[in-house]
């Protein structure tokens, strides 16, 4: 919502909570086929994507979200050359899989086509790598997509979605996960947004737990700071068909370029468990 003072304000009303932001003016806004979408000129974050009343980013940090969701599963897989991202309209998850050489096939699947056109116009910098040859765009349902794969098209599929509500509450489940797990090569890796640590506790837990049931080997959450998503602290978990989920190429992730925040050793403490989660809350 936006106040008389110019304030967008999403309101965490379970836990008691906001996140603010100044605007100085709205930009753009429809409702597609799907969702409503606005863009919005902020004073201190640039600019800010809200859909159906959440913000999905801002200029200024969503580099964060976007290196964690990435890099960790490419460099928790041996040679990741085809990729499938789920969701992730804003392009920001495909520039970062780009930045890998050894990728050949990068497939974004986004239901909403607006989101990508919008950020395209809005949010340039997310969207420069649409035009690498390797990088495949699809507007479809991206569980379909995952449930027609032919039994191991992927290395890793990274699930960039929005809250679990509605459409998306599908990527959440269990038997999306078990697609997944067909749609992956024996070495194959899988990395999802998974909520708040602090007030999605029992999300996270059921993400680990679906994702076992679907026969993947081993499922740990990431941590990392996210200051204008709910609680300012953001989780994704990250699963393999085999092997140990905190085992990555160490050496190789200490050679990485362009990034802004991931790193080797931001790769390995974001695996670190609070004790409260360790504890089940």
């Amino acid at each position: 919502m936006i106040d008389a003072e110019n304030w967008f304000t999403e309101v965490e009303e379970k836990n008691g909570a906001a996140m603010s932001l100044r605007l100085r003016r709205r930009l753009h806004a429809e409702t597609s086929a799907y969702q409503r979408l606005e863009v919005y000129e902020t004073d201190g974050f640039g600019n800010l994507l809200v859909l159906d009343g959440c913000i999905m980013l801002t200029s200024r940090d969503n580099f964060i979200y976007h290196e964690m969701m990435v890099h960790p599963a490419l460099f928790s897989h041996p040679r990741p050359r085809r990729v499938l991202i789920i969701g992730g309209g804003d392009c920001g998850c495909l520039r970062e899989v780009l930045r890998h050489d050894s990728v050949e096939h990068a497939e974004q699947v986004d239901i909403d086509e607006r989101v990508t056109r919008l950020s395209e116009q809005f949010f340039p910098e997310l969207c420069e790598s649409n035009s690498d040859p390797r990088a495949h765009l699809h507007f479809e349902d991206g569980v379909r997509r995952v449930e027609e794969a032919a039994a191991g098209s992927y290395d890793v599929i990274i699930i960039d979605s929005t809250d679990p509500v509605g459409q998306a509450a599908r990527l959440f489940s269990a038997p999306f996960y078990r697609a997944c797990y067909q749609a992956l090569g024996d070495e194959g890796v899988l990395v999802a947004q998974s909520e708040s640590p602090l007030y999605h506790q029992q999300l996270m837990a059921s993400m680990v737990g679906n994702l076992n049931a679907a026969g993947f080997a081993a499922a740990a959450p990431l941590l990392f700071p996210q200051c204008t998503y709910p609680s300012g602290w953001w989780s994704a978990t990250l699963a393999r068909r085999a092997g140990a989920a905190r085992e990555f190429r160490e050496a190789d992730a200490q050679t990485i370029r362009g990034t802004r925040y991931y790193n080797a050793d931001i790769h390995r403490a974001a695996f670190a468990t609070p004790q409260f989660l360790r504890a089940g809350g």
